[in-house]
């Protein structure tokens, strides 16, 4: 694993998730907005064509692999100026009668332990950077739905890492920012959701003219980072316009 280029007048951005959707999104924004980008995910390849792209650095790393997130902390070096949190997943929509716990277990290492842990390593390089952590929760940590304990429990259980670290960090100028999403719509999402299964993925957004895309957050993540440093956005929810609510869809039938 190659160390991130140094370019001292430039800022330095890590985001997690990165080899497609939100993640691979934000990291384009990022970069457009000067950022040297670190590309963080899994998928080597994907990461690496996107780091290409944007002149950035790619590193693969599983957020629920100890080893691999020391890893990446070491590559990030001793100073860094915003940490994206983006890696997560959704698995599943069964009752709780039937839930898969296998499935629950997962969601909650990736969205919640892989964010707290690739924070605890990174986070002296962003107290040395007076940075930011930005954290892509979801709407879903609003209020639980049929069939989302699994999911909302996890971005229920990320929100409240957030909070906490807010208060804990207080005093060391390093801003603390929460995006929630609501319905968005990207290439993977969903699918994975329902473990490939893509036409039960698409009936999701069935009748929904316009949710929003994985660009829409990613300006979000722009702005966020972009505002003055005395400025701390605590939560931002970003949702569709189609969509008043967790449960309250204006969907176009016929």
């Amino acid at each position: 694993m190659t160390a991130a280029p140094t370019a001292p007048d430039r800022p330095l951005a890590l985001v997690t998730g990165a080899s497609s959707g939100i993640g691979a999104a934000s990291a384009r924004r990022l970069a457009a907005d000067g950022y040297r980008v670190v590309c963080a995910a899994r998928r080597q390849e994907r990461i690496e064509v996107l780091a290409a792209e944007i002149g950035g650095t790619a590193l693969a790393c599983d957020v629920t692999d100890a080893g691999q997130v020391a890893a990446l902390a070491a590559a990030v070096g001793p100073s860094l100026d915003l940490l994206v949190n983006n890696a997560g997943l959704a698995l599943g929509m069964e009752p709780v009668a039937e839930a898969d716990l296998d499935s629950w277990q997962t969601m909650y290492a990736v969205n919640v332990l892989g964010a707290a842990a690739v924070t605890k390593a990174v986070l002296p390089a962003l107290v040395q950077a007076h940075g930011q952590i930005i954290v892509m929760t979801s709407t879903a940590a609003d209020l639980p739905y049929e069939g989302g304990a699994g999911y909302c429990g996890a971005k229920a259980a990320e929100r409240a890492m957030t909070g906490a670290l807010r208060l804990e960090l207080y005093d060391t100028d390093v801003r603390i920012a929460e995006i929630c999403p609501g319905m968005v719509r990207t290439d993977e999402f969903a699918v994975n959701r329902f473990d490939g299964d893509a036409t039960r993925a698409a009936k999701v957004y069935e009748g929904v003219t316009a949710p929003l895309t994985a660009e829409d957050v990613a300006d979000c993540v722009g702005w966020v980072a972009g505002r003055p440093h005395h400025v701390n956005i605590d939560r931002l929810t970003v949702r569709p316009r189609a969509q008043a609510a967790q449960h309250k869809v204006h969907r176009v039938v016929g």
